[in-house]
């Protein structure tokens, strides 16, 4: 099946900028596409090269160069064929227990390296009109990948578009993400679907509730601290369940031929995702209760709700941050329920 945007997005000014762009042929050479949710941002990486690749931009179809080369092309893949399996698609991620984007050797450089995604690029596309180079993850560059990658994204190949994925823009070098035109996609609630979130945030939401209510007595405050460290560990239970359910089901699709710290690299990395949908699907659950109980109050009320509705938002993306630094996510989550048990209950 062709690639799509992500629900979330359809009809959007940013697709729309996007799809006008590819329909016109003025699309940058290289996109940084960034934001909370991993799996959006993929998803919007692939429509993009689905479009570029085989035409398939909703705006219309791709006009003609007159500068480009007019000797005729070969049929393109068909629109039944996903993205990554175009032979003019390149994908590198990050691989090994380290996850990280390796640079390879200069002379012959290993499978999945830099060098080699370099070097395959550098080749003329064999049947679309252009290539498409994918970096996902690419905040796992160290100093010498970003370098080698650097050169090239300062003199790109020709009829080439590079698209850079990561969730943490700001761990890439400056002058990378200086060379790259920005693209930022908010994440949207992604339910995982497992049982016991729906529980979670109902009572997460009914803890909030009653710290609006006040807190009157140091009984009360020795109460809502232990609900709070109830929510810490039935998170860390649904992010355990999770992510065991989910890449039980991903390992039997794998190839017999990985090793084993590419395993443990793809493992790793559905964890980390799955922990930021859990958060994302926590900042979803704030929002609606601060905006529903400011709703319901006066005037005054509802000011003071909404300052701590900001509050905490922010509390909670400074939390997410961390996260993505190795923190624990239970040490993060315990610190924002903390911040919030604040917040909430002096508003």
């Amino acid at each position: 099946m062709p690639a799509t945007w992500p629900e979330s997005l359809a009809g959007t000014p940013v697709v729309a900028v996007l799809e006008k762009a590819i329909a016109r042929d003025r699309l940058a050479h290289s996109l940084l596409l960034h934001g909370d949710d991993l799996d959006t941002l993929v998803l919007v990486a692939h429509a993009i090269a689905d479009r570029l690749l085989t035409g398939g931009s909703v705006g219309g179809a791709i006009h003609p160069d007159p500068f480009k080369d007019s000797r005729p092309k070969a049929a393109p893949t068909p629109k039944s064929s996903p993205p990554e399996t175009h032979p003019d698609f390149f994908a590198l991620r990050p691989s090994g227990k380290m996850r990280q984007i390796a640079i390879g050797k200069a002379d012959n450089p290993e499978p999945g390296t830099m060098r080699e995604f370099l070097r395959k690029l550098s080749v003329s596309p064999s049947v679309a009109e252009r290539k498409v180079g994918v970096i996902y993850e690419a905040d796992r560059m160290n100093v010498a990948t970003s370098n080698a990658f650097l050169k090239t994204l300062e003199e790109p190949p020709g009829r080439t578009t590079l698209l850079l994925v990561t969730t943490r823009p700001y761990a890439l070098l400056p002058t990378i993400r200086s060379r790259c035109l920005h693209f930022r996609f908010a994440a949207a609630a992604v339910p995982l679907g497992h049982p016991d979130l729906p529980g979670w945030k109902s009572d997460y939401r009914a803890w909030l509730g009653r710290l609006v209510e006040g807190i009157t007595d140091k009984k009360a405050v020795a109460g809502h601290i232990m609900a709070l460290y109830g929510l810490i560990v039935r998170f860390k239970a649904i992010l355990a369940a999770a992510t065991e359910e989910i890449w039980t089901a991903q390992r039997e699709k794998l190839s017999p031929e990985l090793d084993e710290d590419e395993q443990v690299a793809i493992e790793t990395g559905i964890a980390n995702g799955i922990r930021q949908k859990l958060f994302a699907e926590i900042e979803h659950a704030t929002r609606d209760f601060g905006l529903t109980a400011a709703g319901a109050g006066d005037p005054e009320s509802a000011r003071a709700t909404t300052r701590a509705l900001t509050a905490a938002v922010g509390e909670l993306e400074r939390c997410t941050r961390l996260l993505r630094l190795n923190l624990n996510e239970a040490a993060a989550l315990e610190q924002f329920l903390l911040a919030s048990l604040r917040l909430w209950a002096r508003r």
